[in-house]
This record gives C-alpha cells, sequence and structure tokens, in this order.
C-alpha cells in the first residue's frame, strides 16, 4: 500500500508563485509517474500536469505550459509543482496520484486559492 502526501497549497495573489510537494510516505517515487490533477467545485477533475521519473519526462497541458514546472528531489521520493504567474482560474483543489502494479494511488487535496 502506498500512501502519498500532498502539500503546499494556500492562499496567493494573482500573479504569485506557490510550490506544492507530493511524496510517498515510507516509499519512493523513483520510476513512477506522478500525475496531477485540480477540481474546481461543479466541475469534473482536470489532469493538468504529468512527470514520469522512469526517464524525467513531463507533460503539461497548455494552460499551463511556461507558468507550472514539475521536478523531483535527488532521491525522487518528492515531486514538486512549481507554479507561477497564479491566475484566478488556477483555483482549485490539487491532488497528486502515481501508479504501480497496476492500482492508482491519491494523496489528499490541498487547496490553492488565487485571489486580491
Amino acid at each position: 500500500q502506498l500512501h502519498l502526501v500532498a502539500s503546499g497549497g494556500g492562499l496567493v495573489q494573482p500573479g504569485g508563485s506557490l510550490r506544492l510537494s507530493c511524496s510517498a510516505d515510507g516509499s519512493t517515487l523513483r520510476s513512477r509517474p506522478v500525475g496531477w490533477f485540480r477540481v474546481v467545485p461543479g466541475k469534473e477533475r482536470d489532469g493538468f500536469a504529468c512527470l514520469n521519473n522512469a526517464d524525467d519526462s513531463t507533460w503539461y497541458i497548455d494552460s499551463v505550459k511556461g507558468r507550472f514546472t514539475l521536478s523531483t528531489d535527488s532521491a525522487k521520493n518528492t515531486v514538486f509543482l512549481q507554479m507561477n504567474g497564479l491566475k484566478p482560474e488556477d483555483t482549485a483543489v490539487y491532488y497528486c496520484r502515481t501508479n504501480t502494479g497496476g492500482a492508482d494511488y491519491w494523496g489528499q487535496g490541498t487547496q490553492v486559492t488565487v485571489a486580491s
């Protein structure tokens, strides 16, 4: 059983920055893909970024390209999501997810609010 822990959310003004973290409690994310999703009330969960620790490849949807950046620590135990140039429409609950052994594992959500 893998337990993901997501953290780093908060309240930030438009144009500000936040860094979210996703770590595997007591385990590692080495060689595993880590995706980030967000949920806005009344809308479906939306996947917007992914880091594959197996080959360090990344993917972003167009709306976050150039603003959000994924990285990992040297041990590949934690994946970071650096979010710059935040906009009010980025307000959501953010989740990370990984997959291993054919099962998906989700971190708890962390709220990101972008407002003046």
